[in-house]
């Protein structure tokens, strides 16, 4: 036998002391309390001891409708509607508005006094709840801007370090075959920037990845769409050498009615390592010597490092009261007398990739100043954008044999590291560089020939082909070889 509701307690004695009952709820138990007459009409107020209106008596006389706002005025037809039906109502949230003032928010329920009695409605006022759910609502609002702030800074300062670092090749889409590739590049590779032209992008990929590299640039030049994988490139050194992690990037670009993939690589290993990355990126972005700036295909400075507004000033092309290049030209910034960096734009946008050149940033002869320049296209179509990289040559520097000015160069470079990586790091790094330079300079002096350039440095023909490999260095392409037995 299923077990009815009981009937809702008749509460008609009560109706003639609603206006008693309604000061009663208000001094214990709510903000404001209303008695309606069955037609919705209010006919008596009473209020808390923090009135939601000034004037209650005003809304003697009303419709309970027409004291709140329009978005709200269903809730109470609903609840007059259910409280008549059923005796009570379900709490509803309205807004009283006030003039010359923010809306009111409260929380009504109410009560039927006996059948044709009237209804008392108790309300809570909900400023203070309204207030705490509006701060939290502000403070999520400022930490989502702080952390998409925050996302930016670091998206920029990735950026300019990939204009820095990143290895660029341009790559004919038809055949897959490499038109040009910078130094970053090559070095990949373990080759120089000359000889990687014509080579497949596959070729120098490990044989099991070579199918899924050819797949995606193919992929790339069918959709129109930029792709990326991770992949590993092929050591040159031996078998023994391990291959090396590189993300791979393939964007479709057109120039000169040809298609063309700008295909850009880096190291899949953090130069800063894992702890703090982004931390370590930013400082070193700051810290660089080498002027790193993203322009629009105007020209027009989108975002630059510290080392470019300085280079900006130093040769006379931005103000000293102006504290940021961005939003100007190339052109005003770096004078570009001889047209170079006009010529390095255009090149990097038909071809893609403009290789290092000698220009002279200067406004005024008297400050002019030279540097090695170098562009790559980062994006095409309507967010076409463009990297540019300007390296002062110091002038005790350029006196110097090429080598040495290159080693120099390094080694200034790896100097804007000391806070940010370990000592031990960086002496490491700089062993390397000057080991690698000895050993290019002792095959070079011996004309390729390993067994003498052994005894130059001191060391065993097999000591000299393990410090080879582990620079990736080829013996091969110093025009020389071992002699047969060496490494026995």
């Amino acid at each position: 036998m299923t077990e009815q509701a009981p009937d809702p307690v008749d509460l008609g004695a009560l109706s003639a002391l609603a206006p008693q009952l309604a000061a009663t709820f208000v001094s214990v138990a709510s903000d404001v309390a209303l008695v309606i007459d069955p037609g919705g009409v209010i006919t008596n107020v009473a209020l808390g001891a923090e009135p939601i209106t000034s004037q209650p008596g005003d809304w003697v006389g009303r419709p309970w409708v027409d004291t709140v706002t329009g978005e709200t005025r269903q809730k109470i037809e609903a609840l007059l509607q259910e409280v008549q039906a059923a005796g009570v109502s379900r709490r509803r949230e309205v807004n009283h508005p006030v003039s010359g003032g923010a809306d009111v928010p409260v929380a009504y329920a109410a009560v039927r006094l006996g059948r044709n009695g009237p209804v008392l409605a108790v309300g809570r006022d909900l400023r203070a709840v309204s207030a705490i759910q509006q701060q939290f609502i502000d403070a999520q609002q400022s930490m989502e801007r702080d952390y998409w702030r925050q996302r930016q800074a670091e998206s920029r300062y990735r950026m300019l370090f990939q204009v820095a670092h990143d290895g660029v090749m341009v790559v004919d889409a038809a055949n897959l075959r490499i038109v040009e590739a910078n130094r970053a590049a090559a070095a990949l590779f373990d080759a120089q920037p000359a000889d990687m032209t014509g080579r497949l992008v596959s070729d120098g990929i490990a044989a099991p990845l070579r199918a899924t590299v050819d797949e995606l640039l193919v992929a790339a030049r069918t959709t129109g769409r930029p792709g990326e994988l991770r992949a590993l490139v092929s050591p040159t050194g031996g078998a023994a050498s391990a291959p090396v992690a590189i993300d791979l990037s393939a964007t479709p670009f057109r120039a000169d009615d040809a298609m063309l993939l700008l295909v850009r690589l880096r190291s899949a290993e953090s130069p800063f390592g894992d702890g703090g990355a982004d931390h370590r990126l930013t400082e070193f972005v700051e810290r660089s010597p080498d002027a790193i700036v993203i322009a629009d295909s105007a020209g027009r400075v989108l975002m630059n490092n510290p080392a470019f507004a300085q280079l900006c000033r130093d040769s006379g092309g931005l103000p000293s009261d102006i504290a940021t290049p961005v939003g100007q030209t190339l052109v005003t910034l770096l004078g570009d007398t001889d047209g170079r960096v006009a010529a390095a734009l255009a090149e990097a946008r038909s071809r893609g990739i403009a290789e290092l050149r000698p220009a002279v940033a200067g406004v005024h002869v008297g400050r002019q100043l030279d540097v090695e320049l170098s562009a790559a296209l980062l994006a095409e179509g309507d967010q076409e954008c463009i990297g540019l990289t300007l390296r002062r040559i110091d002038g005790r520097l350029a006196a110097l044999p090429p080598q040495i000015g290159e080693l120099a160069g390094a080694l200034d470079r790896l100097a804007v590291q000391v806070g940010i990586v370990p000592l031990p790091e960086l002496l490491q790094e700089a062993t390397d560089l000057a080991e690698r330079h000895l050993l290019e300079a002792a095959m070079n002096r011996a004309q390729g020939n390993a067994m003498q350039a052994a005894q130059l440095l001191g060391i065993s023909a097999e000591s000299l082909w393990l410090r080879m490999r582990h620079h990736r260095l080829s013996i091969a392409g110093h025009g020389g070889s071992l002699p047969p037995g060496a490494l026995n």
